[in-house]
């Protein structure tokens, strides 16, 4: 059936399906309906989930690990200076291999003080331990946050969803819902983990590791990533054919110029693709939907026929030769014999706008024979 869910309201409905065992939040925008929305579904007695209202974030996420740990189904939802201040217990549940579920609505970090939607918060925490599916709509995220704990489990990692904040989160649109028992036999029953309840197994969770081991521990961690990427597509297949691949693309087997994006802003991407084929213009996008593990080989594979590529970044690379997204893409073109000319159009910073003119502008300056390495799209000035 068909609800009108803005994004944060999709992640609260599929959370109210999956009813996990605890829920530990502390609400900042723009997730706040998120944690809201849920604590009204543990009021009104729809879930029996345990809801502790925690006094900052990393309180949060600590709750979770302590839950997780216990062998119980644990989920969150934060965003911006919420993420950032739970990155202590974030490296802790990755190295902890819990299966924890977070929702993280992108928004802009400090200072100065923004509200409004970016990558900087998510992309901060890249390599904290923590697989991330980028959603591009509400039904989007309502998908993935009901595969994200088949994911999180068959790998023993913990799974954030991402999705932009309000152009996602506060986007009010037709979601195609699950029925309750059909969502339910989906995500079905968490496999039998050891956890600190199993007094048969004793065991100690985050204890002190010797040099010894401690290489070794961070090599497990690196191998549950690599295994990672068949179980996201085996679930995501399992889910609906779109879900099968860690990318999407549009418009890219004959392209020979292409976009590589995350998040929402792929929709005007593709409507200016769209517009400009009508031309003759040979022109593609690629959506990256899984970020962590980062699906290189996906990429580069639908980027066969292409000669430029524009890689989009929604955060500012401070002291670096380009945003997290593009040095991703460069530094696996490096070991390939792809000849590809490659920039960075940083767009979107603190939700600037971002629109298929601005699209049609990056596609058409692509064109040129010549153009800047890192390029600021729709900067006043």
């Amino acid at each position: 059936m068909q609800k009108i869910l803005t994004g944060n309201e999709a992640v609260a409905e599929a959370m109210r399906q999956i009813e996990p065992d605890v829920v530990a939040a502390y609400p900042i925008t723009p997730s706040t309906k998120i944690p809201e929305k849920f604590s009204e579904f543990v009021a009104n007695g729809k879930v029996r989930t345990e809801f502790v209202a925690v006094e900052s974030e990393h309180s949060a996420m600590s709750a979770c690990i302590g839950a997780a740990a216990a062998g119980a189904r644990a989920m969150t939802a934060t965003a911006s200076q919420g993420l950032a201040l739970m990155h202590e217990v974030l490296v802790n549940a990755g190295g902890l291999r819990l299966p924890i579920v977070l929702a993280n609505a992108n928004r802009a970090l400090s200072a100065p003080l923004s509200i409004h939607g970016d990558h900087s918060d998510v992309l901060l925490e890249r390599d904290s331990g923590w697989i991330q599916i980028f959603a591009g709509s509400p039904q989007e995220a309502y998908d993935l946050i009901l595969q994200a704990f088949p994911i999180a489990e068959k790998v023993r990692l913990p799974v954030m969803i991402c999705f932009d904040g309000f152009e996602t989160s506060h986007l009010a649109t037709n979601v195609e819902i699950l029925s309750d028992a059909a969502a339910r036999k989906f995500v079905g029953q968490p496999p039998k983990f050891p956890n600190l309840f199993d007094f048969e197994k004793p065991l100690t969770l985050g204890g002190y590791t010797s040099p010894e081991y401690f290489f070794e521990a961070k090599r497990g961690q690196f191998e549950a990533f690599e295994t990672a990427r068949k179980a996201i597509t085996e679930v995501g297949a399992k889910f609906g054919k779109k879900y099968a691949t860690p990318i999407e693309e549009f418009e890219t087997k004959d392209a020979e110029i292409i976009l590589v994006v995350l998040g929402s802003a792929a929709g005007a991407a593709q409507v200016a693709a769209r517009n400009l084929r009508k031309s003759g213009r040979k022109v593609g996008v690629i959506r990256v939907r899984t970020f962590r593990p980062f699906p290189a080989e996906e990429i580069l594979a639908a980027c066969v026929k292409a000669k430029k590529i524009g890689i989009l970044d929604r955060m500012v690379p401070l002291g670096s030769t380009g945003g997290v997204l593009f040095n991703e893409i460069n530094s696996a073109l490096f070991s390939t014999n792809y000849q590809l000319q490659t920039s960075n159009w940083i767009y979107g910073i603190g939700q600037r706008q971002f629109n298929p003119e601005h699209a049609t502008e990056i596609f058409t300056t692509l064109a040129q024979a010549k153009f800047p390495k890192i390029n600021f799209v729709n900067l006043r000035g």
